[in-house]
């Protein structure tokens, strides 16, 4: 089988009548071409059937098509599932991902940056917690982060208070007892406050029995099992004859939470209305389908790589636009009714 043959620049210019460095200007600087003739090469790079060297193009103008990404961890299913929907925009963007897990570790996300920035990267996502964003906005490129403190840096969140809201609303109208909120201490900076926030204010609007328990649930599941497995021996003496509506910040903790009351009594009580935050498959999954409130992961997720690719393409321009302030998009979430606040829906083990 004859191989094919490799298609140059001069072949192009050849082709279409022009200058190799008119060619080599539609690759790196396209803009500094009009409209019709980036139109003739584009043309011609089809008739020609022109396969781009990537490596050469690298090479050449220094810009390598790559996104770094850093996320917390991939325990908790919201970040794995947000990653998973950040490498499918490959087919709409063409960037590619380098991708490192910074376990809320200070020293080694900014070694990690550090080994991203070696890299060329055109632009970062950041869904880990521990850089400051002023910090990240010095960087030197564009930067997106999701879900975090986010006043230097463009950025895109859910709508958190209004989740919370959701959440709350659900269990008060199903006429709990007690309503209580799970979550680890969380700053007023960082947008998943906003749960917080939405849970007190619809408590203290209808004047309702709440309660919030903050605890370190940890980045294992050993530990999370551990410490969730705490809080429901003391809610179970806290509150024995009362119904609860629990209201749990993710959906990893949530199922955790359900399997654990399960193990303990061998059915989800009927005294214990489950909501958790996320819409991960997880909740989906679980051996009984989890009360959330959806994120939208797989729009956030496009938002998010969209948000940066408009940055990274300004900058490639002759005369770029420098943003006078960050972007801040934000999604709103969708309340998933599930079997965990469907009291019709028994599990016996």
């Amino acid at each position: 089988m004859s191989r094919e043959k490799k298609i140059t620049f001069n072949d192009i210019a050849k082709y279409t009548g022009f200058s190799k460095t008119t060619i080599s200007r539609y690759f790196n600087n396209p803009d500094s071409l009009t409209v019709e003739n980036q139109e003739i090469i584009a043309k011609a790079l089809t008739d020609l059937n022109y396969k781009e060297n990537k490596v050469g193009r690298i090479l050449a103008n220094g810009r390598t098509e790559f996104i770094g990404v850093i996320i917390p961890n991939l325990t908790n299913h919201y970040y794995s599932e947000m990653l998973n929907r950040i490498l499918l925009t490959y087919e709409q963007f063409g960037y590619k991902f380098l991708v490192f897990i910074g376990n809320e570790n200070e020293v080694s996300e900014r070694q990690y940056i550090q080994e991203l920035l070696a890299y060329n990267i055109e632009g970062l996502i950041i869904m880990s917690f521990t850089i400051p964003s002023k910090e990240l906005a010095e960087l030197g490129i564009p930067v997106v982060t999701i879900e975090r403190e986010d006043r230097y840096v463009c950025s895109v969140n859910t709508d958190n208070y209004m989740g919370g809201v959701q959440a709350t609303s659900l269990l008060a109208k199903l006429g709990c007892d007690i309503l209580l909120h799970i979550n680890t201490p969380t700053s007023p900076d960082i947008p998943a406050y906003g749960r917080i926030k939405g849970f007190l204010d619809i408590c203290e609007e209808k004047q309702l029995n709440h309660r919030i328990i903050y605890k370190e649930l940890g980045n294992t599941y050993e530990l999370m099992q551990k410490n969730l497995s705490d809080i429901i021996d003391e809610l179970a003496e806290a509150y024995p004859s009362q119904k609860k509506g629990i209201f749990i910040s993710s959906d990893t903790h949530a199922n955790i939470f359900l399997n654990l009351l399960i193990k303990k009594y061998g059915t989800l009580p009927d005294d214990y209305l489950i909501v958790g935050f996320d819409d991960s498959p997880i909740a989906r999954e679980a051996v009984i389908p989890i009360s959330t409130v959806g994120q939208q992961i797989d729009r956030i997720a496009y938002e998010a790589v969209s948000l940066l690719v408009d940055q990274m393409n300004e900058r490639k321009k002759r005369r770029p636009v420098p943003l006078t302030e960050p972007i801040h998009k934000v999604v709103t979430p969708i309340l998933m009714r599930r079997g965990t606040t469907e009291k019709d829906f028994h599990l016996s083990l």
